[in-house]
Formats: structure tokens, sequence, C-alpha cells
């Protein structure tokens, strides 16, 4: 009887083990990803419609940067793309071979909107100027930021800016 009791111990010891790790391996395969398999952070833009929620892709060094969304499809309503700077100043960007046209939100140290680029055109090499010292950009389907009501001083939330 012993033998049939411990039996039953371990065949739930094992069952535990398996339900484990299978809930593991979900939350891992619940984690949204880029195109290239990178993680994406959430990130949020509070405006006067209320909160915006969005999952981002990180650009914090310069190939990355440099590359940026060129030669890539469309982005979905709740995706976008956070350039982030080492330093506060005046930034440019522009669309050279970014085949969709962009919302670029410039945006302060502290998470505050500084300025926005309404419908960047694609493939174009016009520097577009933050009019402002930036030190994060965002990058979001065209037409988003008025789908949501952004607007210069409006907050955006994402641990790279100090609150």
């Amino acid at each position: 009887m012993r033998m049939i009791h411990r039996r039953g111990i371990l065949g739930h010891g094992i069952l535990a083990a398996v339900a484990g790790a299978l809930l593991l391996s979900g939350c891992a395969l619940a984690t949204p990803k880029g195109p290239n398999g990178e993680a994406l952070e959430p990130l949020t833009i509070t405006t006067a419609s209320g909160d915006h929620k969005f999952m981002v892709e990180i650009a914090d060094d310069d190939a990355e940067r440099q590359r940026g969304l060129m030669e890539r499809p469309p982005l979905a309503d709740d995706r976008g793309m956070l350039f982030q700077f080492p330093d506060v100043a005046e930034r440019g960007f522009w669309m050279h071979n970014t085949p969709s046209p962009l919302d670029i939100i410039y945006i302060d140290p502290r998470g505050r909107i500084v300025s926005i680029v309404k419908n960047a055109a694609p493939n174009n090499d016009t520097v577009l100027p933050s009019n402002g010292p930036a030190m994060g950009v965002l990058e979001l389907r065209a037409g988003r930021s008025d789908e949501i009501g952004a607007r210069p001083g409006d907050k955006v939330s994402h641990p790279f800016f100090a609150e």
C-alpha cells in the first residue's frame, strides 16, 4: 500500500512539474515579438481621450537607430518603434528606404511630447526636425497620432523616460 501511495505522490509531483513547465513555456510564447524575434516592450501614450497602449521595438544603439523601420512592412495599430538616445538634443528624422508613411513623435526626457510630424512621406530624404530638444522618438503608423488625439505636452510612459 505504501508503494502505491508513494507512486501516487511521485505521479502528482511529475504532473505538477510538467504542468509548471508548460505554463512557463506558454508565458514565454505569449510575449510579443518583433519581426526579427526581438522582444517588444509596453508603452502608453496618455491623451485627453485616455490611455493608449502600444508594444514597441527598441532602437537604442547607432546601428538600430540608423536602420529603424527601413524596408519594413506597415506597422499594426498597436505597434511602434521607440528610438532611445543617450542625450537630449534637437533631432531630425527622415524616411529614407521606409516604404510606409509614419507619424514621428519627438519626446523629452520626462516623457512629454515635444512635437509630432504627421504622415511623414515614405522613401523621402527630407529631414523632419523635432523643433525642440528630444531624448526619444516614437514612430507609429501614419494617422495613429490623430486617432488617439496625441498633442505636444501629452505624456508617454515607458521606463526609458523619467517620471
